[in-house]
């Protein structure tokens, strides 16, 4: 197909008609220029295809498939080669199934627990979430299907998402907001990116040029094509001008009319729309030729690698002693949850499973007794029930309570309104606790929770939203056949309102602020020292790894140049078991700039046997030690000494060296009459020019007599700091002249220059 002989070949209503769809699921197609329909498909964590009629609320029925585990859960792995594995075999479903596009990964960032969207999503932090992201796209990809990330941008919300603006200043949306898109990106290169609903302070995402066209493409070089979240629409030709290219679902001619009627008027020039076309029609190429006819692939197979993935990604949260449980044990399973799992979200990610099981299906029944406990859709204890679970905790070795949050409580189109269990979830928690010490809570959830009973039970495993599969994996995690190794890729704060957006989540009307800036997950807490439940990054396993041997390649660099770290890990257990080892940078707390305390820079997931080591590199570039300085709208490293560091979480740091980095920014101090005499002392070569200025000035002689109390020099060396350079006429008892000041000011700026 060639592309751009096809466009000179349409008409203006041929050319307008291709950037909406067919349907629901489809391009249109040209038929007497040969353009084949191309069709799309919900993801991410599994195939929601819908054939002749769709929805975009998961509410019509759609092809039987394969559920893996949600990005809440796959995040927690860590596991780059384990994303882009579910991608390769989600690939391979798109090509059995004729899909073109699969609509994900979702990579928003948890802004708040409160998100309804929150189980689709990877993490509060941008590189986590980056890295997942990248890893996943390749995988989907390396099958010849396309990816369309989302939501295209700061969507961290389902209150009033297709009408709120999220309000941000630019700082905040590079830093925190942008990265994980970025990353994708530049190293994967999706086919497509899927605008969100929501406005970025003020403009419509699908309408906001800034983003979808001079960042999007001009600074990443993004080639693919922009598709509107379904319904996204508002200005069709001013979406269209902003670099939206494609419209889904259908308009049923509408907005295609409205796209001629604008060319016609000289309002939007045809080479903005002929560039649409291109790109779609690029894709749509790219599609075609990529096509394996005949593709099939193995339900079961694929229900065994859901298995698999689910396993690597539960995060042991607690255990004194309890965990793995010994085959053979009486063990009662207690909820709802372990005979039907909540193992996915609601909304336009919810998949028609070909099949499923529970942890109690798959128990040994022979040792294994079960009790209902509560109803997923009631938050009211029943009496009957209760009794039932408090007779079986009592007569078996050790309680396992499958709790979680059932489907109303999370879903795409609203968000939760608290971090809680149902009540009677707590109670019964509670009640198993008292009639066996030895209780452990099983989680299914896609969001933090809270966690009242946390001191009376020895174990809590987080199973998150772990796909059609989780039954069979929460027993291999259990039982110790698989050790856990996932990490929590967020913050579990102790309650709601600990959350830094607790305030403002929700906004006011159509207007949400993003007032805690780039200080959002462990950022926040680490920064206030705050108490949380558990940190980002937490997870335990069934053996122990010791950390040692950090080497950093260089002491001090140019922000230009790399930094080789290296470190040695090693499994001190009785098992084998894979480590999540951390690496975190941490920047100066002393200079003008308020950082994080620490941030994630690098993970890498290692394998190891009793007694085996294994030597980890990483390589940190500009950006590892960066923030994002508006007044010259590029990432900046202040001067200064920044420390790497190794943990196990962002709380349990377990080594640490210091590097000094150097700005080659070329930022520079304009020096004026205002300029405090602190700020001048921290330009290379200030001193010298500006000590006779404070001489004549004689304030260091201050109150040298002691008549100004003790620490006097400590307290005008402090005055001094603040003093603007004006203050030298006020203060030297007319010893220098206005002359004499610009003289300096001019000597000072010309340092810099040189």
């Amino acid at each position: 197909m060639n592309v751009k002989e096809i466009v000179r070949k349409m008409t203006l209503e041929e050319k307008a008609g291709l950037c909406s769809g067919a349907d629901f699921w489809r391009t249109k197609a040209v038929e007497r220029l040969d353009v084949p329909q191309m069709m799309v498909s919900d993801g991410p964590h599994g195939l929601r295809k819908q054939e002749e009629t769709g929805d975009h609320l998961g509410l019509d029925e759609s092809v039987k498939a394969v559920c893996f585990p949600a990005g809440c859960a796959t995040a927690a792995s860590f596991d780059r080669k384990l994303l882009r594995t579910l991608g390769e075999t989600l690939g391979k479903e798109c090509q059995a199934e004729g899909i073109g596009v699969l609509l994900g990964p979702a990579v928003n960032i948890k802004r708040s627990p409160l998100c309804g969207r929150n189980f689709e999503y990877f993490s509060e932090d941008p590189y986590l979430a980056g890295q997942a992201a990248a890893s996943y796209v390749k995988g989907v990809q390396s099958q010849g299907v396309g990816t369309s990330i989302k939501h295209f941008l700061l969507n961290s919300q389902e209150h009033r998402r297709m009408s709120s603006s999220s309000e941000a200043d630019e700082r905040t949306i590079r830093e925190i907001y942008l990265p994980a898109f970025e990353e994708a990106v530049k190293t994967a290169k999706p086919w497509t990116v899927m605008c969100s609903y929501n406005r970025i302070n003020g403009v419509y995402a699908a309408q906001n040029k800034k983003y979808l066209t001079d960042v999007l493409r001009g600074e990443w070089g993004f080639d693919g094509f922009v598709v509107s979240d379904w319904g996204a629409v508002n200005d069709r030709a001013a979406d269209l001008e902003a670099g939206l290219d494609l419209e889904m679902p259908t308009s049923f001619g509408i907005n295609d009319k409205k796209i001629v009627e604008a060319v016609e008027r000289g309002e939007l020039a045809e080479e903005v729309l002929d560039k649409a076309v291109e790109r779609i029609l690029t894709i749509v190429e790219k599609s075609v030729a990529n096509r394996k006819e005949g593709a099939v692939y193995d339900k079961e197979a694929d229900h065994r690698l859901a298995r698999k993935a689910a396993a690597e990604c539960m995060v042991l949260l607690k255990n004194d002693g309890v965990l793995p449980l010994r085959k053979g044990a009486r063990i009662a399973f207690i909820g709802e949850f372990a005979e039907k799992p909540r193992f996915q979200g609601g909304g336009s990610s919810h998949i028609n499973t070909c099949r499923t099981e529970s942890a109690w299906e798959m128990a040994d029944k022979s040792h294994v007794i079960y009790a209902q406990g509560y109803s997923a859709g009631a938050d009211r204890l029943d009496d009957t029930l209760l009794s039932e679970a408090i007779r079986a905790a009592s007569l078996a070795d050790t309680a396992v309570v499958f709790a979680g949050l059932p489907d109303a409580y999370e879903s795409e189109g609203f968000d939760r309104t608290h971090m809680h269990l149902p009540e009677c979830q707590n109670e019964l928690i509670e009640a198993v606790s008292d009639a066996n010490p030895n209780t452990i809570v099983v989680l299914h959830n896609g969001a933090p929770v809270e966690m009242p009973w946390l001191h009376k039970v020895k174990g809590v495993l987080e199973a998150y939203l772990g796909g059609q599969a989780v039954g069979g994996a929460v027993l291999d995690v259990l039982y110790g056949d698989v050790n856990p190794s996932g990490r929590l890729p967020e913050t579990f704060p102790l309650k709601l309102e600990d959350n830094p957006s607790y305030i403002f989540y929700s906004g006011e009307g159509d207007k949400v602020e993003y007032r805690e800036g780039v200080f959002v997950g462990y950022r926040y807490y680490d920064k206030k020292k705050m108490e949380v439940l558990f940190p980002f990054g937490h997870g335990l396993s069934y053996t122990s790894f010791l950390y040692t041997n950090l080497k950093l390649s260089k002491k001090r660099m140019n922000d230009t140049e790399e930094l080789l770290v290296t470190v040695e890990v090693k499994n001190v257990g009785q098992c084998t078991g894979k480590e999540v080892v951390q690496l975190y940078v941490a920047a100066p707390q002393d200079g003008d700039i308020i950082r994080p305390v620490r941030e994630l820079r690098g993970f890498e997931k290692v394998e190891l046997a009793p007694g085996e080591r294994r030597t980890l590199s990483f390589k940190l570039r500009k950006r590892a030690f960066a923030y994002y300085d508006t007044e010259i709208s590029d990432f900046r490293v202040p001067t200064g000494e920044y420390r790497v560091e190794i943990g196990k979480s962002s709380r349990d740091i377990c080594l640490s060296e210091g590097v000094t980095v150097k700005d080659t920014s070329g930022k520079r101090i304009l020096v004026t009459m205002d300029t405090t005499f602190g700020d001048i002392m921290k330009i290379a070569g200030a001193k010298e020019i500006v000590e006779a200025l404070v001489a004549q000035m004689g304030i260091a002689d201050s109150g040298s007599d002691g008549s100004m109390g003790e620490g006097t020099a400590d307290m005008v060396e402090a005055m001094m700091g603040y003093m603007p350079l004006r203050s030298a006429l006020s203060f030297s008892g007319g010893q220098v002249s206005f002359k004499q000041v610009e003289e300096v000011i001019e000597r000072l700026n010309r340092l810099q220059d040189n």
